[in-house]
This record gives C-alpha cells, structure tokens and sequence, in this order.
C-alpha cells in the first residue's frame, strides 16, 4: 500500500471511529427508548432533550381522545409549550419518525420506520407531547373547551383546573404530520421495525 493510500485508509478510519462514537449514545437511548416503551416501562412524566423530533403515519386511527394545552421541560429547565394528546388505543399506518442531529461527522438522521405491511403499528394509553400537527381530521361526540381537569381517558391524564381542554370517542387522520417532544405508551408494538442511521437530511418530511 503506498503512502498516500495509507494515509487515507487511517483518516478514513478515524473519521469512522469519531462517527461511531458520536452515535453510540444516540443509538444507545434510541434502542432503550424502544424497548422499554414496548414494555410499558416509561413513567408518565420524564425530562425531555432538547431536541424535537418528526413522525409522519398514512393513518392513525385512535378511541378515547382528548387534549389540552401543557409545558415540556428539558434537562435544563427550558420550558416548550405543547398540546398534551391523549389517545386510549391507536393504530398507525407507515410510521415514521425521524431525529435530526448535529454530531462530529455533521447532520445525521436517526430514523425509525415501522408498520409499512399489512399490520399496523398499535399503541394504547399513548400520550404525545405535540408542538406541531396537520393532516385531514375527523372526530366522533367531540366536546371542545371541556375542562381540562375532567378530561376522561384510561390513561388518567387531565389538565388543570380552568384550562382549556377537548375530548373525542374516535379520532381519524389521514396524512398525519406532527411535531413531538416525548412520546408515551403503556404498550408500543412496532411490526416491521426498522432503525436507520443516515448521514445528511433524512427526516419523514
């Protein structure tokens, strides 16, 4: 091997090397944020990063709705305002969800891909921390600005008293595209799952 080849081949090591040890802890919460959402294991209030991130779904069907404005804290006390949506059980149809991240190697995407086939992601007391949503809605026996401190749902999760709140038996939405700051579950079952790490602007939309 000559010098300059060499060369290279170590640099191109060491670029590697550097790649890999920026993601690990990525990949590493990735995978236990995984794991133990599918087993129902993520309390219902936790500190958020400080980093968005994107799910887009053909379809989400879901009963038991209900929604009222909250605050997401990260680590470091800042504070995001979001709109905390509750869903008992829910179905997604080609689940996305994508991280965006700054690393040593440049932007990355963490990407994470599941429900594709003919059996849908499923999910039940599911509550999202949403910033941003768009998508065609439809609704069943909706109350808008119910107190929030009487929301029902399974999931028990309830605003204060005197905010704004609204509730739904069913909620459809074709084209979904939102925003989040967590995401919780009892139970997450993910068919068809695939995690991708991708160098550049990978993100759902």
């Amino acid at each position: 091997m000559s010098e300059v080849s060499a060369a290279e081949a170590a640099s191109g090591g060491t670029r590697w090397k550097r790649f890999g040890l920026a993601l690990l802890p990525a990949l590493g919460a990735a995978g236990v944020l995984v794991a133990l959402t599918a087993q129902g294991s993520i309390a219902a209030s936790f500190a958020v990063s400080g980093q968005n991130f994107k799910v887009s779904a053909d379809q989400l069907s879901g009963t038991g709705f209900a929604q009222y404005s909250d605050v997401a804290t990260s680590a470091d006390d800042t504070q995001h305002p979001v709109a905390m949506s509750v869903i008992d059980d829910a179905e997604l149809t080609n689940l996305c969800q994508s991280v965006l991240m700054d690393t040593a190697v440049g932007e990355v995407t963490l990407l994470v891909e599941a429900g594709q086939g003919d059996t849908p992601v499923t999910a039940e007391s599911m509550v999202i921390d949403v910033e941003q949503l768009s998508g065609d809605a439809e609704f069943t026996n909706m109350e808008i600005g119910r107190d929030a401190s009487t929301l029902e749902n399974e999931s028990g999760e309830t605003g204060e008293v005197g905010a704004f709140g609204q509730q739904a038996d069913t909620v459809e939405i074709s084209g979904l595209k939102q925003t989040a700051w967590a995401v919780n579950a009892g139970t997450f079952k993910l068919s068809g799952l695939h995690l991708n790490v991708k160098p550049g602007n990978h993100e759902c939309y």
